[in-house]
């Protein structure tokens, strides 16, 4: 169990970490660029983050779960409860805001973008406040878990 919590842990703080870097980090530095410019970078980044953001999701997820589960009750299954309600919410608001909107920019021309792109950029950047949010809460209640099972 010690071999998986470590290597969960790894994953959804990466996975954290990730989230925090591209919605904190990223985005408004990508805001100060002009149009053309921030369109080719965002389409590049949407690129790059559909093959990287599910190669953390997913084992985090899974590996999350296999916690949960073979913790069973042990010290700090609230915590590892509230924990996974986070990660769900991550993995809903993905899956239901910010990859459907990811679809439509990696096909978007940086010549002629669409007329409402801005609007669009606008909403992802709501949306992925939700979700770098909710994995950022997630990890840090697995941590707090962590210390309940192990204290």
């Amino acid at each position: 169990m010690s071999v998986l919590l470590v290597v969960q842990l790894v994953l959804v703080g990466l996975l954290a970490g990730e989230e925090f870097i591209v919605r904190w980090g990223v985005q408004p530095a990508m805001a100060t660029l002009p149009d053309q410019v921030h369109l080719r970078t965002r389409i590049a980044l949407v690129k790059s983050l559909k093959v990287v953001v599910p190669i953390l999701m997913v084992p985090a997820v899974l590996a999350s779960v296999a916690v949960l589960v073979l913790s069973g009750g042990d010290g700090g299954l609230g915590w590892r409860i509230a924990a996974m309600v986070a990660l769900v919410v991550f993995v809903l608001a993905s899956f239901l805001g910010t990859v459907p909107i990811n679809i439509r920019v990696n096909d978007w021309d940086p010549e002629r973008p669409p007329a409402d792109w801005k609007r669009v950029v606008r909403r992802w950047e709501r949306i992925d406040v939700l979700r770098s949010t909710a994995a950022g809460v997630a990890f840090v209640l697995f941590v707090a878990g962590l210390v309940q099972l192990r204290g």
